[in-house]
């Protein structure tokens, strides 16, 4: 009786079929891993203009007016984050305000005001297409009256209405913004 051999192992087509399955896998994966990570930077704005909204609130019940904010840091954020540097003037800076983010950041943040009224914005480039991203929050005066939201934003984009209508919220300031890569 003759002894048959067994081989103990995979053939190569069974390693290219695993391969190949592997291949797919990575190649849907990545794709939501970096959308992941841009919806993570743009929490930042969110969360940051929430607290300069509230650093506002809490400057106008001390002082009587809100206090516009000059562009900081100085340079466009980007994929990377980069230190944050209060650069307006004293009396119009963040400084002032009495807020600063905490560690690194990838947007720049302005706020503007008319003394009875602000806005305030944050704009950054972080999915590396050269469109920058703008965010921003508009806290109205009681006439209804508006400052001029910083970066030319003309409005709150309002998913709801799809108008440019939101305020006392934040929101992006064109209905692509958010949505561009992610």
């Amino acid at each position: 009786m003759m002894r048959v051999k067994k081989n103990f192992g995979f053939t190569l087509i069974e390693l290219m079929i695993v391969v190949a399955i592997i291949g797919i896998l990575a190649a849907t994966a990545i794709p939501s891993y970096r959308r992941f990570q841009l919806r993570s930077k743009t929490t930042e704005a969110k969360i940051n203009l929430a607290s300069i909204k509230t650093a506002e609130l809490a400057y106008a019940a001390e002082y009587g007016g809100f206090i516009a904010s000059g562009l900081s840091p100085s340079t466009l954020g980007g994929a990377q984050a980069q230190p944050f540097i209060d650069t307006g003037n004293p009396g119009q800076n963040f400084a002032s305000l009495g807020w600063e983010p905490e560690g690194k950041v990838y947007f720049q943040y302005q706020v503007a005001s008319t003394g009875d009224a602000f806005s305030a914005a944050a704009r950054a480039d972080i999915d590396g297409d050269s469109t920058p991203q703008i965010w921003g929050y508009v806290q109205p005066a009681t006439s209804g009256a508006i400052a001029a939201i910083p970066f030319g934003c003309a409005g709150i984009y309002n998913p709801i209405t799809q108008t440019f209508d939101l305020v006392q919220s934040t929101g992006p300031c064109q209905a692509s913004h958010g949505q561009s890569v992610f």
